[in-house]
């Protein structure tokens, strides 16, 4: 417990520090949202690009574990819509449960990535890589569409579609699984400068995380909140272990899957919200929440699939 706590302790602290950096008088307000810009169309999309483009994936069941990944996102966003009917009759606005189901839902793909790396090295990293590779389409298709629905919004799927398919991390995605399955070489200084790039996705985009949260949310949490952060944070874990477990999965790719679906939900989302019509201030809160107890629960969630993983 003690040393997978230490491995995660930097990438919470690095979390901090965005944070303080946020709040300080030192940087620029206006660096923040070229940051994040940066990251989504630039440093993401080179990390991943290179990391499935250099993967060996004979080592691993790609199928199995993309087939146990979909499963479980499938499985856990039937769970979450299924609460609409007691929701609705408690009198949660349609806006609001929307929030709900986006936080529950969705992970913060970059958390895990860094977490992945630091414990597990470049296996984690390309385990969890691949994850996101094929979750990203069906878990924003799902999310978009609920929001839609229950938002009233007035974007139209053929507006939603465009963008996905011009989404910088789902085209660096599958421009590696094609590198790498197919064999296009690439100029070596080339793939050089990308992996320069891509070094440094990480410890910024876990700064800009920490500068897109709201401390003063996580004081009073509204009890949809806890809700949310208790559906996403346990018992989306344990969901993907069952599968995972269904499905054959053996050894480290376990705890690799577990962790996937017990970061804290994506920060993206937050933008969704307030451009479709959803509950954007819910949802801040909500992703602030689950960033904070998320330190303590990813620990005893790899620490509890480790040893289903050794038996």
């Amino acid at each position: 417990m003690l040393i997978i706590f230490e491995s995660i302790l930097p990438i919470f602290l690095l979390v901090l520090l965005g944070v303080a950096l946020k709040r300080s008088p030192l940087i620029n307000g206006t660096f923040w949202e070229g940051l994040e810009q940066c990251g989504y169309y630039v440093l993401f999309p080179a990390l991943l690009f290179h990391t499935l483009a250099t993967a060996d994936f004979s080592s691993m069941e790609i199928g199995t574990l993309g087939f146990t990944a979909v499963i479980a996102v499938l499985l856990m966003c039937a769970l979450v819509l299924a609460l609409w009917v007691p929701f609705k009759r408690l009198g949660v606005a349609p806006s609001a449960f929307s929030s709900v189901f986006q936080t529950a839902t969705r992970w913060n793909a970059f958390i895990a990535l860094a977490i992945a790396q630091k414990i597990y090295g470049e296996f984690g990293l390309t385990v969890v890589a691949l994850v996101m590779a094929v979750i990203i389409v069906p878990i924003n298709l799902i999310n978009v569409s609920v929001l839609l629905w229950f938002s009233g919004s007035r974007t139209t799927y053929r507006a939603f579609l465009l963008r996905i398919v011009t989404n910088p991390l789902i085209i660096s995605s599958m421009l590696g699984v094609a590198v790498n399955q197919i064999g296009v070489p690439i100029y070596a200084p080339l793939m050089t400068t990308v992996d320069l790039v891509a070094r440094a996705a990480l410890s910024l985009g876990l700064i800009a995380v920490g500068a897109g949260l709201r401390v003063s949310d996580a004081l009073k949490p509204h009890p949809l909140v806890l809700l949310s952060s208790a559906l996403k944070l346990a018992f989306f874990p344990m969901l993907m272990v069952a599968c995972a477990l269904l499905a054959g999965v053996t050894g480290p790719a376990i705890a690799l899957l577990a962790l996937s679906a017990s970061v804290p939900t994506a920060m993206n989302g937050y933008i969704l919200a307030k451009k479709m019509g959803g509950d954007a201030e819910l949802y801040a809160a909500t992703a602030t929440v689950q960033t904070v107890i998320s330190f303590l629960t990813v620990p005893l969630v790899l620490m509890a699939a480790d040893q289903l993983a050794a038996g």
